[in-house]
This record gives structure tokens, C-alpha cells and sequence, in this order.
């Protein structure tokens, strides 16, 4: 009996010898990527080079499991591994992360979804996503003196509670510091650090994230198409990130994606953006090139809601060049708009970062329906608390402003014809700040 136990023992210390093995192996995540009909994309990074492999399964069918492909992490590529799974539509499947043929359990559950084929079938699926920019990860070491800039960093899980079907992750999502714009392994070093964090992890793992950049993890503050390292921040987002496509090769992390009946439109305001310096010549934002794909994009979309995503604020009114407002673009923002106006495009809403506080913004055009431009920031960076309250936005909705640490969640639902969009803010808490509600119907 005696020899029973001490082998019982010796198996338990062995066992746990093995497990926090491979759970010093993981790094962050695991993360659920985009999601589509027939596939989903799984991420994970590790600390050092190993073999990866995610096993899922249908939630009603457990014991049907599926692996996807088995990758070996790699230095050159941060250890990042992006891995898909081959999913069926309409599905939700639980999943688990395999380190060297090991299994790393993970103290939250881990699941996906593959996006329901109503089309022709039935009305579109409600869902619920979550939104938020400027993510502020404290390091000492390389942080300015004083107070920490970042805090509050319990919103993640406040976000998690919520169960969207998924985030999407507005700009500034990590913070370059001073020692980091001028390397790769700077770069590098501050998109591990930032995902690494302990409350953020339960959020990646069970909700699908999407994801757009500003200047903050494209180069420095206020950076432009001028930024010498941009080409590495891309291959960095890239990494880091899962997005379903970009449309340009190599150049910016321009994109899109539909969930249900309503598309989401990933525009960069970083890559082709004008130095606000420059004295002489065109300025603008969006570049030529991506300014046509979006409005080629936007035309030809039959969704219900058509979401643009952008770093900086479109529609307030401030023309202010210290605030990085499409404002301070008034010719390439007043030809835009007056595309949409021309091109009789629907269903058009702004969604934006940057400006830690958030808002809601109303733009009435006579002869046609508003626009909306929902700005929500930060999420962990410092607020600004009152200080833009009565700065010079015409079109700011009352009520609306709200200068603390915050995120929202936005929920479609309704019928094919009569689709509904509730908008909310919630504190780090989870506890409501306002809400507002638009109709399709009204923004035709």
C-alpha cells in the first residue's frame, strides 16, 4: 500500500512537473480570429520555438474532434502561429490548445463559431458585438515618470461578461514607446507585451476579434505615411492579428468582413495619411486609392448596416490640426461625404477611437438621412475626463459625452426589412452610461 501512494505522489509531481512544462510555453492567447462559414482562424503565441495544434468540436458532438494543421513556431515570426480550422456554417465549437503534442488547459473555456447561412432561408441572426480603442499596457521600465498611464485593465473581463459574438478593436491597440519605433525588435517587444496581458486572455479566448490600427501601434504619436518602419508594424498587425483579408499587397490593413447581414468596413488613416506639416500640396487621409475602394465597397454592399471603422473621428466638427479629426482634411472629408450623398449609398455608420472620451455625433443632411459617427475611447489608456466637453463639436449628440474608461456593445436584431441597432457605453464595471437605438429604415 505504501509503494502504492508514493508512485501516486510521484505521478502527481510528475504530472504537474509536465503541465506547468507546457503552460511556461505559452505566451498569449489562445485567440479566435475571424469567422466565416466554413472556417475560422485560431491564433496562439508561445515563448520559444514548439509545435502547436488546436483540436476542436461541434458542442453537440463532443466527441467528434477535429484538428487543424500542426505549426512550429518560429523567432522571425514573434512565435506567432495562425492556424484555420474548417468549420461547418451555423456551428459553435469548443476547442483546445495542444503545445508539443501536450494539452495547455486554460482556466476559462475556449470556443468559436462559424457564422449561420440564413440567406434565402430566414431573417438574419441577432448578435452582438463589443467595441473600444486605446489599450495602454504599463511597463516601468520604459514607461514616462510619474502616475501610470494605464489602468483599470478589469474592463476586459467586464467585456467578456457581456458574451459578444465579437470585438472588434477600434485603434491603438498597443502603445509603441520611444525605444521601440526605431527596431523591429522593438516593435515586436510591444505587441507580445501588450497581448500577454493576464485580463485580457479570457476575452480572446471565446470571442472572434477584428481589428484596425492608429498611430500608436503603427509608428509614433501622430504619425504619417512618412514613418520609416511602417512596413514592419504592418508585418507586425498582421501577425498579431486575424483578420479575414487586406485588400492591398503589402500596404496598409485595409479590409472587410460581414457578420449577419451587415458589413464592416477596415479602413487605415495611418499609411497614406499626409504629414500635418506639409505646407504645400493635397492633404489627405485616406489616399486616392483606398478613398475609391471604399466607396466602390460601400455602393456595392446590400448590407443593412454598412460600419466604417477608422482610427480618428470623421464627423466632428472641430478643425483643429493638434486633434487628428478627418476635420482637419476638409477637402478629401467633404468630397467623401458627398460621395455617399451622390452615390445614394445607405446605411452608412462612422465608427471611431482615438480621442479618449467617447461620443455620439449626428450630422443632419437636409435631402437625405444622418450620419452617425460612434466614437468610443479609451479602454485602458488615460481618459481626459472633462476636458473636451465643451470643445467645438456641432454635432454632438447630448447626453452623450463621457470623459472615463469605457466600451460599448452594439446589438442588431429584428426582422430582414426592419433591422434595429442599440448602441451602449458601459464603464469598466459593466454598468450602463447611456444608450441610443437606430433603425435601418432611417438611414435610407
Amino acid at each position: 500500500m505504501k509503494n502504492f501512494f508514493y508512485c501516486l505522489i510521484i505521478s502527481y509531481l510528475y504530472f504537474y512537473q509536465w503541465a506547468s512544462a507546457q503552460t511556461e510555453l505559452l505566451q498569449s492567447g489562445p485567440m479566435v480570429g475571424y469567422s466565416s462559414f466554413k472556417e475560422v482562424m485560431l491564433w496562439v503565441q508561445t515563448t520559444t520555438s514548439a509545435k502547436v495544434q488546436f483540436v476542436y468540436y461541434d458542442e453537440t458532438k463532443p466527441n467528434e474532434k477535429y484538428r487543424t494543421e500542426a505549426i512550429t513556431t518560429q523567432a522571425p515570426t514573434a512565435f506567432v502561429a495562425q492556424a484555420i480550422a474548417l468549420v461547418q456554417p451555423g456551428k459553435k465549437y469548443g476547442y483546445e490548445l495542444y503545445i508539443n503534442n501536450k494539452l495547455v488547459k486554460r482556466p476559462y473555456p475556449l470556443a468559436f463559431q462559424s457564422q449561420v447561412l440564413w440567406q434565402w432561408r430566414t431573417d438574419p441572426p441577432a448578435f452582438k458585438f463589443a467595441f473600444g480603442s486605446c489599450n495602454y499596457v504599463n511597463e516601468t521600465e520604459v514607461d514616462r515618470p510619474g502616475e501610470p498611464y494605464g489602468g483599470q485593465h478589469q474592463i476586459f473581463q467586464a467585456i467578456a461578461q457581456k458574451k459578444p459574438d465579437f470585438m472588434l478593436w477600434a485603434g491603438d491597440n498597443t502603445y509603441l514607446r520611444e525605444v521601440d519605433w526605431d527596431t523591429r525588435t522593438g516593435i515586436m517587444h510591444r505587441y507580445t507585451h501588450t497581448r500577454k496581458l493576464p485580463e485580457m486572455q479570457a476575452l480572446l479566448g471565446s470571442t472572434h476579434n477584428y481589428a484596425i490600427w492608429d498611430d500608436h501601434e503603427y509608428g509614433p504619436n501622430d504619425s504619417d505615411r512618412g514613418y520609416a518602419l511602417k512596413s514592419t508594424t504592418l508585418e507586425a498587425f498582421k501577425l498579431f492579428w486575424a483578420n479575414p483579408n487586406y485588400i492591398f499587397d503589402n500596404q496598409a490593413i485595409t479590409g472587410t468582413f460581414t457578420w449577419a447581414d451587415v458589413q464592416f468596413f477596415l479602413v487605415d488613416d495611418r499609411w497614406f495619411r499626409t504629414p500635418k506639416d506639409l505646407r504645400v500640396g493635397e492633404k489627405e487621409m485616406l489616399g486616392k486609392m483606398q478613398k475609391q475602394w471604399l466607396l466602390d465597397a460601400l455602393a456595392a454592399s446590400d448590407a443593412s448596416f454598412k460600419f466604417v471603422v477608422v482610427g480618428g473621428q470623421v464627423l466632428n466638427s472641430l478643425d483643429d490640426p493638434r486633434l487628428e479629426t478627418f476635420s482637419y482634411f476638409v477637402d478629401e472629408r467633404n468630397a467623401f461625404l458627398q460621395a455617399i450623398r451622390d452615390n445614394r449609398i445607405p446605411g452608412v455608420i462612422f465608427l471611431s477611437g482615438d480621442r479618449h472620451h467617447t461620443e455620439l455625433s449626428k450630422m443632419e443632411r437636409g435631402g437625405t438621412y444622418p450620419l452617425y459617427d460612434v466614437t468610443v475611447s479609451p479602454l485602458t489608456a488615460g481618459p481626459v475626463g472633462d476636458r473636451a466637453l465643451n470643445e467645438k463639436n456641432l454635432f454632438r449628440v447630448p447626453n452623450t459625452y463621457y470623459g472615463k474608461r469605457n466600451f460599448a456593445t452594439f446589438e442588431v436584431s429584428g426582422a430582414r426589412k426592419e433591422r434595429v441597432l442599440k448602441i451602449t457605453i458601459w464603464d469598466v464595471e459593466g454598468k450602463e452610461v447611456w444608450t441610443q437605438e437606430i433603425k435601418a429604415n432611417d438611414l435610407k
